[in-house]
C-alpha cells in the first residue's frame, strides 16, 4: 500500500460527513466555536467566498468582508471541528475561480451579482414566469 493511500485512509476519520455546497462568489455565514476558558460560544463571520483550494482534510476557503471602513480576509479549514455551521446567505454569479480583485474595492465595484435559483420563492425568474400566465 502506498504512503499516500495510508494517509488518505487516516484522514477519512476526521472528514465531516455533511459538507454544505457553496461556490466562489457566494455570500456565506460561518459560525465558529470560540472557547474562552471553560465557556464555549458561537461567533458568526459572514463574507464573500473569494477562493477555495485544497482537497481532503486540508481543504480551505477564504472569505472577504468589508465592514465599517476596514477590510479583512479570513481563511477557514472546511473540515475543522471549530466550524459549527456554514449557511449560504446569497448565491453569487461570477466567471472567475478566484476573486482577489475585490480587495480594496468598495461600493458598486465590490458588488457580486446574485444568481437566481429556479424554484425558490422570491427569485426574479420564477416570479416573472408566474406573472406571464
Amino acid at each position: 500500500m502506498s504512503r499516500a493511500r495510508v494517509i488518505e485512509e487516516l484522514e477519512q476519520a476526521y472528514l465531516k460527513k455533511e459538507v454544505p455546497v457553496f461556490n466562489i462568489g457566494d455570500t456565506i455565514r460561518v459560525n465558529t466555536r470560540i472557547i474562552e476558558g471553560e465557556k464555549e460560544r458561537l461567533q458568526a463571520f459572514s463574507g464573500t467566498v473569494v477562493a477555495k483550494k485544497g482537497t481532503g482534510l486540508s481543504e480551505t476557503f477564504t472569505l472577504y468582508r468589508n465592514a465599517y471602513g476596514s477590510s479583512m480576509d479570513r481563511v477557514f479549514l472546511l473540515h475543522s471541528p471549530r466550524i459549527a455551521s456554514i449557511e449560504v446567505v446569497r448565491p453569487g454569479k461570477v466567471r472567475r475561480a478566484k476573486l482577489y480583485y475585490l480587495r480594496g474595492r468598495s461600493g458598486k465595484g465590490a458588488k457580486v451579482r446574485e444568481q437566481y435559483v429556479a424554484g425558490e420563492e422570491g427569485s426574479a425568474p420564477a416570479a416573472s414566469a408566474a406573472e406571464q400566465k
